[in-house]
């Protein structure tokens, strides 16, 4: 695999910007611990969002994402959100314009990538889960799937994150329906084109009951898949979860 740290100019945010960019190698002979399933292009592409406390190296530091992003060979988008809940925010920039619109125009002008729907991807944990759930209902013709370690579920009923959220959502912390996942559940319940959708959490994080209405929600008239299992808030937990993610995502590559 290669690894660009990718260095552009947003036009969305009016500031440069960056992402980390795993691609597939096909040649990797001479490799040593490396199992690759890098297939011709254009290649399958995950976007992959981080958390509220971190920027977009932080799957990199973390987890083993570039040796389990081989197994699959596929292109892994890691790009910097700040602290915007992946929103057009109030009071600050437009993190989803960017995000959900520019960035995957920009992948495809610089890397061999598919702008195939079914082989676009999207996945994030915590503040990157929501995010990731949020742009693939709002973009169903874009991503086929969206997978969400630890998301917050319910926006509106997330405490203790106030100075956050102000300048994303206003003083009086307005949440348009566009940024409810609630709302846009329901919105795209009848969409041919909703996304597969995959949330993981453990039973012991902070947002197990947060995300209850919405798991409930897309138990019925989704393509849903939900897993839970020991574990918290935690990095022990995301590491061992991405991997169920990419097997739901491309298990077929394996």
């Amino acid at each position: 695999m290669a690894l660009i740290n990718l260095k552009f100019f947003s036009e969305a945010l009016g500031m440069n910007t960056e992402a980390i960019v795993i691609m597939p190698q096909k040649g990797n002979y001479g490799e040593i611990g490396v199992d690759s399933n890098v297939k011709a292009g254009p290649y399958k592409c995950l976007y992959l969002l981080h958390g509220l406390s971190d920027d977009h190296t932080i799957w990199m530091r973390r987890t083993s994402i570039e040796r389990y992003a081989a197994y699959y060979g596929i292109c892994v988008v890691m790009p910097r959100g700040d602290k915007s809940f992946y929103t057009d925010m109030k009071y600050g920039m437009a993190y989803y314009t960017h995000i959900a619109k520019e960035l995957p125009k920009v992948i495809r002008e610089y890397f061999n990538v598919s702008d195939r729907r079914e082989d676009n991807f999207i996945a994030g944990l915590s503040m990157g889960g929501y995010g990731a759930l949020k742009i693939a209902l709002r973009e169903c013709q874009s991503f086929c799937a969206a997978a969400a370690l630890s998301p917050c579920g319910d926006i509106k009923a997330v405490g203790g994150f106030d100075d956050v959220m102000r300048p994303i959502f206003g003083d009086d912390f307005s949440v348009p329906a566009e940024d409810d996942l609630l709302c846009l559940a329901d919105a795209k319940r009848g969409d041919p084109d909703r996304p597969k959708i995959f949330i993981g959490i453990g039973t012991e994080d902070f947002l197990y009951e947060n995300i209850k209405p919405l798991r409930e929600k897309l138990s019925s008239d989704y393509d849903f898949t939900y897993r839970e299992g020991p574990g918290g808030h935690s990095w022990e937990f995301w590491d061992e979860y991405i991997k169920h993610v990419l097997w739901w995502m491309f298990g077929n590559n394996g």
